[in-house]
C-alpha cells in the first residue's frame, strides 16, 4: 500500500454525514448539490429520510435510477406508469430488499408507505436510452457469499447484470460481518481495457451496526490508494450516512470493526460503451485468492 500520508485526500473524497445534505435529501452526490463534488461526472446518489406519511419528489432528467429502500417501505409514483410498491426492510442488516429501476425523463414521487420512518436511496447514472420502470424482487438477486475466512462477506447484486438490464448504472450492496474485511484483495476499475478492466467511478455509502450490547460507537474503515501516475490517498473512519468516493485507484480493504457490522451501497458508472464491472487486483495482494479453498465470487469483487 501507499507509504504516503494516509488520508491526505480525505477532504476531497471522504464526505461524513451532514456535509452532503441538499434540501429534501440528507445525502446528495450530484452536480447541482449545495456542496458538489468537483470532477464527479458519471454517478449520483441521493438519500432521503422520510417521516411517517412523508414523501420526496424528483425528476430523473437524463438519468436512470435504482431506488433502494434502506429502512421502511415506500411506494413510487411514476409519470407515465403504474405505481411501484417496495416492501423494504427494517434495516439494511435485516436482509435484502426489493428495489426498483426507473428510466430517464420521468417525474417520480417516493412516499413512505409504512407505519414508521423510512430511508431511501436514489442511485443514478446518465442514460441515453429509454426503458420501462420495473420492480426487482429480492429473489431475483439471491445474496452471494464471496471471499473466505475473515475476508468473507455477503453481496446483493440486484443492480448488476444479468439481474438488471440498464443503460449504464451498476448497483450492489455488501454486508461485512464484524471483524471482517471486504474489497479484498484491493482492486481497481479505472482503465478501459475491453474484456479485462472497466473504467468506472464508484460511490460507497456506508451504514454501521453495533454488535456490542453496551452500544459502543460502531465504526468501519475504508482505504483508497493510487499509483505514481495517478495518486490518491484516502483512509477514512466511516459511520452511518458517510460517503467515500472512488474516482480511480486501488480500493480496499473496507474493514468492519470487531464490534460493528459494516454495510455499503455501491453505485458505479463510467464513460465506456459496454456496461460491465471488470476489475484488476493489486498485484501485491492478488495471491490471497489462491488461499481461498471455497469461493463463490465472480470477476468483480467488492
Amino acid at each position: 500500500m501507499s507509504p504516503s500520508g494516509y488520508g491526505a485526500d480525505n477532504d476531497r473524497w471522504f464526505r461524513p454525514f451532514g456535509t452532503l445534505d441538499d434540501g429534501e435529501f440528507q445525502v446528495a452526490v450530484t452536480p447541482t448539490a449545495t456542496n458538489p463534488v468537483e470532477g464527479w461526472r458519471h454517478t449520483t446518489l441521493r438519500v432521503a429520510w422520510l417521516g411517517e406519511n412523508g414523501h420526496v419528489e424528483h425528476d430523473t432528467g437524463d438519468e436512470e435510477l435504482v431506488v433502494v429502500p434502506l429502512s421502511g417501505s415506500v411506494t413510487i409514483e411514476v409519470s407515465g406508469g403504474d405505481p411501484i410498491s417496495l416492501d423494504g426492510r427494517a434495516s439494511v442488516f435485516e436482509g435484502p430488499s426489493d428495489t426498483a429501476y426507473l428510466p430517464r425523463q420521468r417525474t417520480i414521487t417516493v412516499r413512505n408507505s409504512g407505519t414508521g420512518p423510512a430511508r431511501v436511496a436514489l442511485c443514478g447514472a446518465r442514460a441515453s436510452t429509454d426503458r420501462e420502470p420495473r420492480r426487482i424482487a429480492p429473489d431475483e438477486a439471491v445474496p452471494e457469499a464471496r471471499g473466505a475466512g475473515n475476508a468473507s462477506r455477503e453481496v446483493r447484486a440486484f443492480g448488476l447484470p444479468p439481474v438488471l438490464d440498464a443503460d449504464a448504472i451498476l448497483v450492489c450492496e455488501v454486508i461485512t460481518p464484524a471483524g471482517n474485511w471486504s474489497s479484498w484483495p484491493p482492486h481497481k476499475h479505472d482503465e478501459d481495457r475491453p474484456g479485462v478492466e472497466s473504467e468506472l467511478e464508484e460511490i460507497y455509502y456506508f451504514e454501521t451496526r453495533s454488535t456490542d450490547a453496551r452500544g459502543t460507537d460502531p465504526v468501519g474503515y475504508q482505504r483508497v490508494y493510487g499509483t505514481g501516475e495517478r495518486p490518491i490517498d484516502v483512509l477514512a473512519e466511516v459511520r452511518s450516512g458517510d460517503v467515500v468516493l472512488v474516482p480511480h485507484g486501488w480500493h480496499g480493504p473496507a474493514m468492519a470493526a470487531p464490534d460493528a457490522d459494516l454495510y455499503y451501497l455501491n453505485v458505479m458508472a463510467g464513460p465506456g460503451t459496454e456496461r460491465a464491472w471488470l476489475i484488476t487486483d493489486d498485484p501485491a495482494h492478488a495471491w490471497v485468492r489462491e488461499t481461498w479453498t471455497e469461493t463463490t465470487h465472480g470477476s468483480a469483487d467488492d
